[in-house]
């Protein structure tokens, strides 16, 4: 009789483990797909461009543009900044705009209540050659929207259904896509001024040009790299 009240507590006991493991990893899914979805949904996603450098190479005839490229979250929370050499000032910025259902955005669907916006390509467009660097690539976590510094099975599998929805046509459908679209708006960089980079969920892109704050303009602009 003792063996078998043994062997019953081994059973709860077993099973209050497996049920408490479960709860852990459900609380932990759902708090990454909590900040997926904040990332991805915030009513306007910006980032900041400033130029560090312009570098006159006389020998090759052309000259150098580097800019500083810095990404907010929907916090306002500064990622972490990259830098970009061009051999021209005229430079773009592509993003993948995600548009859904009217029914969804109408309702405010916790997932489709919000188009969604990703940085994807900065690039410089010439006669013979295109000079780009990645900034999301596709099928990958991006770094900026990374709901955790170490990448889980359950994000790496939500990222996954994201790209499959995104990219392909009758994947995009049922999961309630209206269309996914590439824009690409750029401008002239110049030292100087500060360019602020929105995107919009009537899924406008646009580069908005200010001059740099007094306090920086007799500022050297320093190198972080």
């Amino acid at each position: 009789m003792k063996t078998i009240v043994r062997v019953l507590k081994f059973i709860i006991f077993c099973a209050i483990v497996l049920y408490a493991v479960y709860f852990f990893n459900k609380t932990r899914e759902n708090a990454i797909l909590k900040k997926v979805i904040e990332r991805l949904s915030a009513d306007s996603r910006i980032a900041e461009v400033i130029v560090t450098e312009v570098r006159r190479e006389p020998k090759e005839k052309k000259t150098y543009t580097t800019i500083k490229f810095q990404e907010y979250d929907s916090h306002l929370k500064p990622l972490t900044p990259k830098y970009f050499t061009f051999s021209s000032n005229i430079i773009q910025f592509q993003s993948l705009v995600i548009r859904f259902s009217d029914s969804y955005v109408k309702s405010g669907h916790t997932l489709r209540g919000k188009s969604v916006y990703l940085f994807m390509k900065v690039f410089v467009l010439k006669d013979k050659d295109t000079e780009v660097f990645q900034l999301s690539r596709i099928n990958e976590v991006p770094m900026g929207y990374r709901a955790e510094e170490k990448v889980s099975v359950f994000e790496q599998r939500l990222w996954q259904e994201f790209w499959q929805y995104a990219l392909q046509p009758q994947a995009a459908k049922r999961a309630g896509i209206k269309n996914a679209q590439i824009e690409a708006p750029g401008t002239k960089f110049v030292p100087g001024m500060l360019y602020t980079l929105k995107i919009e969920h009537d899924g406008g892109m646009r580069v908005d040009a200010c001059p740099l704050p007094n306090i920086l303009k007799s500022e050297k602009v320093a190198d972080q790299r």
